[in-house]
């Protein structure tokens, strides 16, 4: 069994869930071979999958341009998107021959519309997972009517090829893919490591809250750190790098609360891990309005302006946060387990 797993190299999330998701089949089908094609780093399949992977780099989408993690383009996103999808059908082409030198059993693609187009030509089954699909949140950029206009219409054709969509709450889109759409519960990343040994591990044991800042691979405008700890009440770590034998959830699990953008990845990870989230804004981006509306019903949650978070003034929000009682509802976060064996019946 071969499964050829297509990743978007926009952000950490679309990875992140997909790699618990391969982790999950991969104890279930041992024997699988799992390929992955995507523009995503290496290093983050080396120190978050179980499984062994063939991960082949390629540019699956195009995503959108960011400037850094609460700023993009969006005339840039579109010109990019333009250059992606202008030789689109070679692409589909050169991807169907790969998947048939692979031998591939079953396409799975979060959620680049190369790896439907690609599997229908091809002749193997395909499964989309994810929470949004890539011509609804282009929908909401007035530029791709100026600069890219046949590129929305392109992508809905090609999610259009996809056998079986399995979509993650919180979504939006999915009216293109003509398929059987089925709603699966959060895949999520949970830590299995004691938080206290962890921020023993971190060297940040006390009393005061710690606070993980959580803002992607983009990187920000510089976080005043300095000024948000100068009253020791206080603590803050950061991601960007981890020491040996601990993972991104471990951190998520030792903190008292994250500080940093909404997106799905980390939004699951803390409900995962039972860590509040204190979020700002970050651009027009149309997943964004979803999220916070439908976050408080299963997160303690707060907003933060971005006014507030680059000038250090972190402190109320933090303490009105920490006494937030909890959401009404906790939903299931096994969508992994149901995911992986929906792919895999489609195999078997």
């Amino acid at each position: 069994m071969t499964l050829v797993v297509y990743i978007s190299g926009h952000g950490f999330g679309h990875a992140s869930r997909t790699i618990e998701l391969m982790n999950t089949i991969g104890r279930l089908a041992p024997d699988a071979r799992i390929v992955v094609r995507t523009a995503v780093a290496r290093a983050l399949f080396e120190r978050s999958a179980d499984v062994r992977l063939d991960v082949q780099p390629i540019d699956t989408d195009t995503g959108v341009a960011q400037i850094d993690s609460l700023h993009l383009d969006e005339d840039d996103t579109a010109r990019r998107a333009a250059a992606f999808y202008r030789d689109f059908d070679r692409r589909v082409a050169d991807e169907a021959a790969i998947l048939g030198a692979t031998g591939a059993s079953v396409v799975v693609g979060d959620i680049p519309p190369l790896a439907f187009a690609a599997a229908a030509r091809a002749g193997v089954t395909s499964v989309a997972v994810g929470n949004f699909t890539w011509d609804w949140i282009y929908a909401g950029y007035p530029a791709f009517a100026r600069l890219a206009p046949d590129v929305i219409p392109r992508i809905g054709e090609a999610y259009a090829s996809a056998d079986l969509a399995l979509r993650l709450p919180m979504h939006g889109g999915f009216e293109t893919m003509k398929t059987v759409t089925r709603d699966i519960p959060f895949i999520a990343r949970r830590s299995v490591r004691d938080p206290a040994e962890t921020r023993r591990t971190l060297g940040v044991a006390g009393d005061r809250p710690i606070v993980l800042t959580a803002f992607g691979g983009y990187g920000t405008t510089r976080l005043p750190i300095d000024d948000v700890t100068r009253s020791g009440r206080l603590a803050v770590i950061g991601g960007d790098t981890l020491p040996d034998g601990l993972r991104y959830p471990d951190l998520v699990a030792a903190a008292d609360l994250v500080v940093g953008k909404p997106g799905y990845g980390i939004i699951s990870e803390c409900l995962a891990n039972g860590t509040p989230l204190l979020y700002t804004s970050r651009g027009r981006f149309v997943e964004y309005d979803v999220l916070v509306a439908e976050m408080p019903r299963v997160l303690r949650c707060r907003y933060l302006p971005q006014d507030d978070l680059l000038a250090g003034r972190w402190e109320p929000a933090v303490e009105a946060l920490l006494a937030q009682p909890a959401p009404p509802d906790r939903p299931r976060i096994d969508g992994a387990r149901v995911a992986a064996e929906a792919i895999l019946n489609l195999v078997r």
